[in-house]
């Protein structure tokens, strides 16, 4: 078994490494945003929403405020956040991208990394699956959420802490684990 891991991450690691290359214009494109100070300060602070704050506040929220619907949203979300936790953090210590601002010198970092690897974006995958998560039952939160959550995946790149790969693959991985959870 461990080696056959080995070798998937021996493939593995080549082609993130190539990847990396390939989206390299992009990335330097995108993190030009965050050059301008406006620009900076509003993806710095939704990047530190996005951390935890801004989800758990709406946990609670919903919680006291929704009723029963409210109370099991807020547990599917807590539910799917230990579990893209535990995702996320196995695939960065597998994977081990080191982010852009590490590998390229001509790409700021933004703000404070809360961990060593980029891949994939813990902050896209949580948003996005507590977005998914609160909006099955609470459509009329699509006007706040879904901006929000569009922000925060922005924000990472534009901070140069992600690849837009790592952004896709976050969200991706964050709807799947929404979608697992409204089906249990």
């Amino acid at each position: 078994m461990d080696k056959i891991a080995l070798k998937t991450e021996d493939l593995t690691l080549p082609v993130l490494a190539r990847l990396g290359r390939l989206e390299y214009r992009l990335c330097i494109t995108i993190n030009r945003l965050s050059r301008r100070q406006a620009m900076h300060r509003l993806f710095r602070t939704v990047s530190r929403l996005g951390d935890g704050v801004f989800w758990y506040c709406l946990m609670a929220a919903l919680a006291l405020l929704g009723g029963e619907v409210g109370r099991e949203a807020a547990l599917r979300m807590g539910i799917a956040g230990l579990g893209g936790l535990l995702i996320y953090r196995q695939l960065k210590h597998r994977l081990v991208r080191e982010r852009p601002f590490i590998t390229f010198q001509d790409i700021r970092c933004g703000c404070p990394p809360l961990d060593r690897f980029s891949f994939p974006s813990g902050h896209t995958l949580h948003a996005v699956s507590f977005t998914t998560l609160a909006l099955a039952d609470f459509p009329q939160l699509a006007v706040l959420l879904v901006p929000f959550a569009a922000l925060v995946a922005l924000s990472r790149p534009v901070l140069g802490l992600h690849y837009p790969s790592d952004v896709l693959c976050g969200a991706l991985l964050g709807y799947s684990i929404a979608q697992l959870v409204l089906m249990v």
